[in-house]
């Protein structure tokens, strides 16, 4: 029994760097909604841009991440929820630079083109275009990634301060709502706006384009948070069970600190 909060911190922990990761290397696709879904197209026009719902991949993940910062933020705290922050940046960061080390490698012959017939005319194009995302944009979603963790952190002791126990729901959707506004304008301004423009050889987003890619993907990621807010005390439910009522208390009075 002593072992099992530090037990449930490494589950908890791991599926949050996982998911965290993973987000960040399925992000270089981009989707259409409506022809995923199967829907016709929607022709939105939101600050003179129009055409179809476009996302990155990786917004199916971070919503996830983010609940999963205020599961972790609730039993384990401030303290418990940076160190998996600085932990994901860390090994997101390490990954990349392998990835960038790989490509540098000499494909073998029979390789490059062992899927032509799958469409696929050079393997190490492939490989260095999926994988070799540009550094502009692994800065700016690491940095998204980093403030909006560290906001949520902020917003989510700020809420439940003020609520106390009551309204699980408030402080976490709250936090996430909050942390995910600024996660998805923060990754578009570094990667495609101030970037470009530092950088000088790729062409800057327009501010509208900015606004509407912006505003579009935080509007998923708004309805997803309030959507998954039941997982929220589903997962309060089996971490008090597992760690037993008395010992759950204890930890989330001590994580509610602002000196834990």
């Amino acid at each position: 029994m002593e072992h099992r909060p530090t037990f449930l911190f490494v589950i908890l922990g791991g599926f949050f760097v996982a998911n965290a990761l993973v987000a960040e290397f399925i992000g270089v696709k981009i989707f259409a909604l409506e022809d995923t879904m199967g829907w016709e197209r929607f022709n939105f026009n939101l600050f003179g841009q129009s055409g179809a719902l476009q996302f990155s991949a990786g917004v199916l993940l971070w919503p996830i991440v983010f609940v999963m910062t205020d599961v972790i933020n609730e039993y384990y705290g401030k303290r418990g929820i940076r160190l998996l922050s600085f932990l994901a940046v860390g090994l997101i960061t390490y990954a990349f630079f392998m990835i960038f080390a790989a490509i540098q490698l000499s494909p073998a012959d029979w390789w490059v083109g062992q899927n032509v017939n799958k469409g696929v005319p050079d393997m190490q194009d492939a490989f260095s275009v999926i994988l070799g995302q540009g550094l502009l944009i692994i800065v700016g979603s690491l940095a998204a990634f980093l403030i909006a963790q560290l906001v949520d952190v902020m917003s989510f002791h700020q809420i439940k301060e003020a609520t106390g126990e009551k309204m699980i729901w408030l402080r976490a959707t709250g936090s996430t709502l909050i942390s995910q506004l600024v996660d998805s304008f923060v990754v578009l301004a570094i990667a495609f706006k101030f970037g470009p423009e530092l950088v000088g050889n790729v062409e800057p987003w327009s501010w509208s384009q900015l606004l509407a890619v912006g505003t579009v993907q935080y509007a998923y990621k708004f309805m997803m948070a309030i959507v998954l807010t039941p997982l929220i005390y589903l997962a309060h439910y089996l971490i008090d069970n597992y760690l037993g009522q008395e010992r759950a208390a204890a930890m989330k009075a001590r994580a509610g600190s602002w000196d834990n």
